[in-house]
C-alpha cells in the first residue's frame, strides 16, 4: 500500500546510523538515529484527523478514518517507503544538562515528498519503547494525545508557528500512568498522535554530539540541516563554511522571536521549554503540559513540575527561549571556531523580538506602529490594569474592539458604566472589582482613546479598527477546560466533541453563531480541576 505517497527520507540517507540494530535502551554513539519498528497494537480505532494536514501531505481525504490508514497510523502497517526510526538528541531540562534523551516514544515513519517539492516527516507519538525510552514505556495515553493533536492545529489556524497534527487513533489497550507522580497511577487508554514537520530537529540535537566531542557527526548533522532546511544559504555553493553556519544560526534566532512573539499575542504558555524541545524551524513543538492564559498571571505556568520555581511562566519564554539560543551557540562554536559570529546571532534575537513584539502590542491595541516614546507606559499601565482584577485575557482584548472612541474630530466621550459594560465579560468576578480598579480603568482608556485618535498611520474609524484588532485577537482559542472536555467524552467513546472543537479552531477569528459557548472564559468548577488549571509531565 502507498497511499500515493512517496518518500524521500533525507535524514536516513544523510546521517549515519545506529550501529546496533536490537531496540533495547542504551546510550547511542557516533548516530543521528536508531532503526526502530512501531509496537505492533492489538485493535486500533479511529478518532479524529486533519483534512488540511492530509491536503499537505497530498493524502486523500478519502483515506482519513478508513482502516487502512488507522492501522498505518497505529504504527500495524508500514506504507511502502517508510524507513521507521527514532532521532538521537540530547538536552537541557529546567536549565540543567540531562545528557542523552532522544526519541522515548516517538517513532519517525519517513519523509513525504509532495508534488511540489516539499517535505513532511511524519511522526508516530506513542508508538512504542525505543532505545531511547529510559524507563519508559514509550506509549502515550488519550488524556494527552487529544490535547496534542487539538493543540497542533489550533495553533496553525491562529497564525502560530508550529508542527501539525494529522491523525489521532486509539490502540485498543490501556497504558499505566501516575498522572501527578503521586503514587495514585491508573490505567487509562492508549492512543497514538501523527505529527507533520519538514523537519523534527532539535536544538538537542546538536547539544549531544558537541558535548561528546562527537564533531564528525555533529558536522554531518549541520550539513544535512543547512542543506535541508536552509537550502538558500548555499545555493551556488558547494562548501558549508563557519559562516554558512552563523548564518543558519541567526535565521534560527529570527524564527525563535516570531514563534515566542506569537505565543505572547494569544497567551500561550509552552510549559517545557527545555532545550530539547525548540525546533530548528522555529516551529511549536512537544506539545506537553502547556496551557493559555485564561486571567491574566504572568507569572502563571501551566506545569507541576515548574510549579516551585517557575521557570517556564508566561512571562518568561522571551528569556528562556535565548537562554535556549545560547545552549545551541555553544553546540555549533566548535564548528565556527569563534563566538563573535554567533552572538551577533543572539544580538539578533533580542532585537527581533523587541521589533516583533512591539509591533504585536500595536495590532492587538489597533494601532499602525509602536512609538515607544509613549507606548511603552501605556501597555505597562494596561499589563498592571489586567492584573487588578482577575481578567480573561483573550475576551479582553475582543471587547476592547468593540468600544467606541469616535474620531479625532468628534471624539466620543467615555462614559464608565458605558466601558465596563463592554469589557466586563471579560472579568471573573465583576462584580467585586474596587473602586481602585475602576478609575485605572478609566485613566487608561482614555489615554488609549486619545493614542487611538492620534495615531498617525490610520484615520480614526471604529469599524475598521474593531477589524484590524479582531484579525489579531482571536475570539476562540483552545481554552484548557475545553480541552479537558473532549477528553472526558472521548473517554466515554464519543469523539464528537473533538471534532466539534476542532471545527471551531479552524476559524478562530471569525464570529461564529451558535458556537459562542467556546468562547466562554472558564467556568468556575475548572478552577482548580486536574486538566484545567495545571498539568504534569505525564502522558
Amino acid at each position: 500500500m502507498t497511499f500515493d505517497l512517496k518518500f524521500d527520507n533525507r535524514f536516513t540517507r544523510d546521517l549515519p546510523a545506529d550501529s546496533e540494530s536490537r531496540n533495547f535502551v542504551r546510550q547511542v554513539h557516533q548516530a543521528g538515529y536508531s532503526r526502530v519498528d512501531p509496537t505492533h497494537v492489538s485493535n486500533p480505532s479511529w478518532v479524529a484527523g486533519s483534512k488540511e494536514v492530509a491536503n499537505l501531505i497530498g493524502l486523500d481525504q478519502k483515506w482519513l478514518g478508513s482502516d487502512e490508514l488507522t492501522q498505518a497510523m497505529a504504527g500495524n502497517v508500514l506504507v511502502d517507503g517508510m524507513e521507521p526510526f527514532a532521532m538521537c538528541y540530547g538536552g537541557h531540562q529546567f536549565g540543567n544538562w540531562a545528557g542523552q534523551l532522544g526519541d522515548g516514544r516517538a517513532i519517525n515513519l519517513g519523509e513525504v515528498q509532495t508534488a511540489d517539492n516539499h517535505h513532511w516527516t511524519l511522526q508516530l507519538k506513542g508508538a512504542g519503547r525505543t532505545p531511547y525510552s529510559r524507563t519508559a514505556d514509550g506509549l502515550a495515553v488519550l488524556r494527552s494525545s487529544v490535547r496534542e493533536f487539538l493543540c497542533s492545529e489550533a495553533m496553525h489556524h491562529l497564525g502560530v508557528p508550529t508542527t501539525r497534527a494529522l491523525s489521532l487513533v486509539l490502540t485498543g489497550e490501556k497504558v499505566l500512568r501516575d498522572m501527578f507522580y503521586d503514587g495514585h497511577p491508573e490505567h487509562e487508554l492508549g492512543a497514538i498522535v501523527c505529527r507533520v514537520a519538514p523537519s523534527f530537529i532539535r536544538f538537542g540535537n546538536f547539544e549531544i554530539f558537541a558535548s561528546r566531542e562527537d564533531l564528525e557527526t555533529l558536522r554531518t548533522l549541520v550539513d544535512h540541516t543547512i542543506r535541508s532546511e536552509f537550502p538558500h544559504l548555499v545555493e551556488g555553493e558547494s562548501e558549508i563554511t563557519p559562516d554558512t553556519i552563523a548564518a543558519m544560526f541567526e535565521e534560527v534566532c529570527r524564527t525563535t522571536a516570531t514563534m515566542v512573539v506569537h505565543w505572547m499575542r494569544v497567551g500561550f504558555v509552552h510549559g517545557v521549554m527545555n532545550t530539547d524541545n525548540m525546533s530548528i524551524l522555529g516551529l511549536t513543538i512537544d506539545y506537553g503540559p502547556y496551557g493559555w492564559l485564561e486571567d491574566y498571571d504572568p507569572d502563571w505556568t501551566p506545569n507541576t513540575t515548574d510549579a516551585q520555581g517557575r521557570r517556564y511562566r508566561y512571562a518568561h519564554q522571551p528569556q528562556i527561549a535565548q537562554w535556549n539560543l545560547v545552549a545551541l551557540a555553544n553546540a555549533l562554536v566548535p564548528l565556527v571556531k569563534e563566538a563573535e559570529p554567533l552572538q551577533r546571532g543572539i544580538a539578533t534575537y533580542v532585537s527581533a523580538f523587541q521589533d516583533e513584539w512591539h509591533a504585536m502590542m500595536a495590532a492587538k491595541l489597533g494601532w499602525s506602529t509602536y512609538e515607544s516614546e509613549t507606548d511603552d507606559e501605556l501597555v505597562d499601565s494596561l499589563l498592571t490594569l489586567l492584573q487588578l482584577a482577575e481578567t480573561d485575557m483573550t475576551i479582553f482584548y475582543r471587547q476592547l474592539a468593540d468600544i467606541e472612541l469616535g474620531s479625532r474630530s468628534q471624539p466620543k466621550e467615555l462614559v464608565l458604566k458605558d466601558v465596563f459594560a463592554i469589557l466586563s465579560p471579560a472579568l471573573y468576578v465583576a462584580d467585586e472589582v474596587t473602586e481602585e480598579y475602576r478609575q485605572a480603568l478609566m485613566d487608561w482608556m482614555r489615554a488609549y482613546q486619545q493614542r487611538v485618535l492620534s495615531d498617525a498611520g490610520h484615520e480614526p474609524n471604529d469599524a475598521e479598527r474593531r477589524q484590524r484588532m479582531n484579525l489579531v485577537n482571536p475570539k476562540y482559542v483552545l481554552r484548557n477546560y475545553l480541552a479537558q472536555l473532549a477528553i472526558d467524552a472521548s473517554e466515554k467513546g464519543d469523539h464528537s466533541v473533538v471534532h466539534e472543537l476542532l471545527d471551531v479552531l479552524r476559524r478562530p477569528y471569525d464570529e461564529q453563531p451558535g458556537k459562542e459557548r467556546f468562547a466562554e472564559k472558564r467556568p468556575e468548577w475548572a478552577r482548580h480541576r486536574p486538566g484545567c488549571s495545571m498539568l504534569s509531565c505525564s502522558s
